[in-house]
């Protein structure tokens, strides 16, 4: 007996382990399912603290790591559920392509605004306010101060666009035919302009104490204007570098900026809480190039892995990623947008130097399920500056268009009348304005246009009477424009150097806006139902005869016959005839008409 019972308490301890094993099983199991459940929910993702940072190492005396060779890292972020994963295969296989409303729409407003506007000097203010001898610089100096005592935190602290009324604004855009709105949601300065979770350098906190996002959001709605949110905070860690350097001569020789500035400097101050290395980043030009590229206005380092900070640079990038992510869970966006002359952020090289990480493809992957989820469908778009043809991404032309049709993907072409930032002196003009639009859509492209706002968030007269001109001539020829898509050939008229003569690239200016075109200067498109359209390139003489080449029979370019030529905004019967040289329109005696005229051709 003695010998059984020992065997039955063995067995019965042997069962109490088992099913205490069992226990733990199920309850791992069940803390893995919650971990799992946690990386693919919709609750608040807290960012890691911010790690540290090595002792800064003497100006140029790090190479930076090899960017080709160096493998991409993985985010692992939390994103919303949903067949998107991040990875560009996953993108491209699961986007159902450009949605209709873009198609639609084909000209927007940039609203390219924020506190950098306060240094009426231009682009890249912020960065250019800490190089010695530039008028950003001369301009801080004489408006607020040395950028060691007052820099660019106090232009953040002060700025307060008391006039900026997106309702209002959005009216006009759309009154001057604007079918969506690109609105900067943070510029290279790294200051929110929407109430952010991982960024406490923001509109709501500092400076005007308004979520400026929300307000074009529903602005944006209200109007039935489609909207989008550009994010241009890839290139800060790079790009903030001048904020810790030092005047080189004068009275100030030595004195450190104050990008040099630590957490505990602020106690006391009207920053106190606030830590600079949020706004600015941190000193990382102990890196070969980095120094150099910071003396120089306009330029980004050639590239390569910030390889003494790959913790740093793992956090930054994160922080990236969830401020965009932010932004498509609150604010539903029609579109994102991320800035570069590369494939895309955090590539390693140019724009994109510091590290290459999976950043842009767990935004995306994250952006499309949620509005799956949302929306039931995916009717929105990612634009990756100068990525190529990726299913899933929108690319965009800065400053000009092609000089050909472009249909491999959908394109926008950019550009500021007079710079992305306003500065006195500008040439407004709309009918450069209007040449662009042409230019773009004659190409199978979209255009967006920044009229870039005063300091207090207002549209001088210029800006004004231009937008007003701009929305006579949509409202006249606006069936030419929306919905349209691009002919066999973008146009005809003169030939420079053998190609088309077109619309002089750059910043919309005194060039564009006083280049020359005459009546044979032509563009086409074709209607949303078919129709054809001839836009001439300026207004020809009343009674003056047009002979349109590519329309004649011998051309064979236009296989149906003609039955009617119309000019849009004129209500008579045109004298026109079809030849095998062209079709010939005699324009009537009177062309009270401005800028372009177009053509309907059935």
């Amino acid at each position: 007996m003695t010998g059984l019972n020992s065997y039955k308490k063995q067995f019965f301890i042997k069962q109490v382990l088992f099913v205490f094993i069992i226990l733990i099983g199920i309850f791992s199991g069940y803390t893995q399912n919650k971990k799992k459940k946690t990386k693919s929910s919709d609750e608040p993702y807290l960012l890691p603290a911010f790690p540290s940072v090595p002792a800064i190492l003497p100006e140029d005396s790090v190479s930076m790591g090899d960017w080709q060779s160096f493998p991409e890292m993985k985010l692992n972020l939390p994103i919303a559920s949903g067949p998107f994963e991040p990875t560009w295969e996953s993108i491209e296989k699961n986007y159902p392509g450009e949605p209709a409303w873009l198609r639609e729409a084909k000209f927007g407003i940039w609203v390219h605004f924020g506190p950098q506007a306060a240094g009426e000097s231009g682009d890249w203010y912020a960065r250019k306010l800490y190089t010695e001898g530039t008028d950003a610089y001369k301009n801080h100096l004489a408006k607020f101060g040395h950028p060691s005592e007052s820099g660019y935190k106090e232009i953040l602290r002060d700025w307060n666009p008391t006039k900026l009324n997106p309702a209002a604004l959005t009216k006009i855009y759309h009154d001057a035919g604007a079918r969506f709105l690109m609105i900067q949601g943070v510029h290279h300065d790294n200051y929110d302009m929407w109430n952010s979770k991982y960024q406490p350098w923001n509109s709501v906190n500092i400076g005007p104490k308004r979520d400026l996002l929300d307000e074009w959001t529903k602005a944006c709605r209200a109007n039935g204007m489609h909207y989008g949110v550009t994010f241009h905070h890839e290139y800060t860690w790079w790009w903030w570098q001048t904020a810790f350097g030092s005047d080189k001569e004068g009275a100030k020789k030595g004195i450190p900026y104050d990008g040099n500035l630590t957490l505990a400097d602020g106690k006391g101050k009207w920053w106190e809480g606030y830590d600079p290395k949020l706004l600015y980043g941190i000193n990382l030009r102990e890196y070969k190039g980095v120094a150099e590229a910071a003396r120089i206005e306009w330029r980004s380092p050639s590239g390569g892995i910030f390889t003494n900070h790959l913790d740093y640079a793992k956090w930054y990038t994160t922080k990236w990623a969830l401020r965009m992510m932010d932004v498509v869970e609150h604010y539903d966006p029609d579109f994102i947008y991320t800035d570069g002359i590369v494939q895309g952020p955090f590539t390693g090289n140019l724009t994109g130097t510091g590290l290459k990480v999976d950043a842009m493809q767990t935004v995306i992957a994250d952006y499309y399920n949620r509005t799956l989820k949302n929306r039931g469908k995916v009717n929105t778009f990612s634009i990756v500056k100068f990525r190529k043809k990726t299913n899933g991404t929108v690319n965009t032309e800065e400053f000009g268009v092609p000089a050909e049709i472009k249909t491999d993907q959908p394109w926008i072409a950019e550009i500021p009348v007079g710079d992305w930032f306003y500065a006195p002196g500008f040439t407004y003009d709309s009918g450069m304005m209007i040449r662009y639009i042409i230019e773009a859509i004659a190409r199978d492209g979209n255009a967006a246009i920044c009229i870039s706002l005063l300091p207090d968030g207002s549209l001088d007269n210029g800006s004004t009477k231009m937008l007003k001109e701009v929305g006579v001539w949509m409202k006249r020829n606006g069936e030419a424009v929306y919905g349209s898509h691009a002919w066999t050939i973008p146009g005809e008229g003169e030939q420079i150097n053998g190609k088309l003569k077109m619309l002089p690239g750059g910043k919309l200016d005194h060039i564009q806006a006083e280049f020359k075109f005459d009546a044979q200067d032509i563009r086409f498109t074709v209607g949303k139902k078919g129709e054809f359209y001839a836009f001439c390139m300026n207004v020809p003489a009343p009674g003056a005869q047009l002979k349109i080449k590519s329309l004649g029979t011998e051309a064979k370019l236009f296989s149906k016959p003609i039955k009617e030529v119309k000019l849009l905004g004129y209500n008579g019967k045109l004298q026109w005839k079809q030849e095998g040289d062209g079709l010939v329109v005699t324009c009537p005696a009177k062309m009270p008409f401005e800028t372009a005229v177009v053509f309907k051709i059935e």
